[in-house]
């Protein structure tokens, strides 16, 4: 629910976004409007529990993504893009709330987790109210094509967290497996987002197909930076625990690569903390060690900059313009940022 806070706090997300904050900057306190009062409910966990969530902060970068795009797609005749994107911002906010309940995670953009302080119940049951906000402003826009896209993305999501749920301490996991995860999980979100923009505009399926594609590979190449910064950032920068994947035995590409490439003293090492959940002190270090040791780190940043390419030459097909530049260089960012 970060999708409100301020702009200049959202600026210092880093410069790469600026540019795409500053286009998007005159709607978004329309969109702001909206979720708060779509959060809005008699019953009075509801709200308080999102407000948690609204003052977390956050990137907001899935409802900017469908601002952007609508907009770089010539959109002038009304404002059905805003609730859009307010949905895609409840769809994601719907997905952490659940994703820390299945994590049995205590932060959350560096505060306590709304599972911690209402409970798993509470959680999960104010995630499955904003989907249905979410469906219901979908339906108030009134574009079928709109609702069909993110109907898909919101079974690509539970099938995706399925997926992980069922891949957890699972040392066989291969890295088209892992892949097929984050397709799911994060990709579809980010490529549903991108799409609305061309569909409210009512472009052709080529420009739809385009940001489709720049969506979802800027989502995976989003998700494979955050698996790196699960073992390399700042717990202050990212706002949770590093090494929370670790301890949660959540098998992810620098994961996967470092078990296949080591030694077999070495994937003892990863099935007694990773499988078993045996972790004593010193192995999240000795883990990063093995990651540097076989390039796990670095292959997986160098996946996510062959994806950022792929989501570029997506892009290929539109006129140049300053939102097709702001897209390009929050690629950029989503591939080097340090949180």
């Amino acid at each position: 629910m970060g999708v409100v806070v301020s702009l200049d706090k959202a600026r210092d997300s880093g410069p790469g976004l600026k540019p795409l904050f500053d286009l998007v900057e005159s709607d978004m306190g329309r969109l702001n409007d909206l979720i708060l009062s779509k959060a809005h409910s008699h019953v009075e966990m509801i709200p308080k529990l999102a407000r948690h969530l609204i003052n977390s902060g956050g990137k907001r970068l899935r409802p900017i993504l469908t601002i952007a795009s609508a907009q770089m797609c010539g959109y002038d005749t009304g404002d059905d893009h805003i609730p859009l994107a307010a949905a895609v911002e409840f769809m994601h906010t719907a997905t952490l709330l659940h994703d820390d309940v299945v994590d049995e995670s205590d932060m959350r953009r560096g505060r306590t987790t709304a599972r911690i302080l209402w409970g798993n119940e509470a959680s999960v049951l104010v995630g499955d109210y904003l989907l249905g906000q979410a469906f219901k402003m979908q339906v108030d826009v009134g574009i079928m094509d709109a609702l069909s896209i993110l109907a898909n993305a919101a079974a690509i999501i539970a099938e995706g967290e399925v997926m992980q749920l069922a891949a957890a301490k699972n040392m066989e996991t291969t890295e088209d497996e892992y892949l097929t995860i984050i397709q799911s999980k994060t990709a579809a979100l980010f490529a549903a987002a991108c799409e609305l923009g061309a569909v409210v505009a009512d472009k052709s399926e080529r420009e739809r197909a385009a940001l489709r594609s720049y969506g979802n590979n800027l989502g995976l190449a989003f998700q494979l930076v955050d698996d790196a910064l699960d073992y390399s950032g700042s717990s202050e920068l990212l706002g949770k625990n590093v090494g929370d994947d670790f301890h949660e035995g959540k098998i992810t590409l620098p994961i996967v690569l470092s078990y296949r490439r080591g030694s077999a003293d070495e994937q003892k090492f990863w099935k007694r903390t990773l499988a078993k959940g045996n972790v004593r002190d010193g192995d999240l270090e000795h883990a990063a060690e093995l990651m540097k040791k076989h390039n796990a780190l670095e292959y997986t940043i160098k996946r996510a900059k062959h994806y950022g390419n792929i989501a570029k030459d997506a892009m290929a097909i539109f006129p140049d313009s300053k939102h097709k530049s702001a897209l390009l260089e929050t690629i950029d960012f989503c591939v080097s940022r340090k949180h």
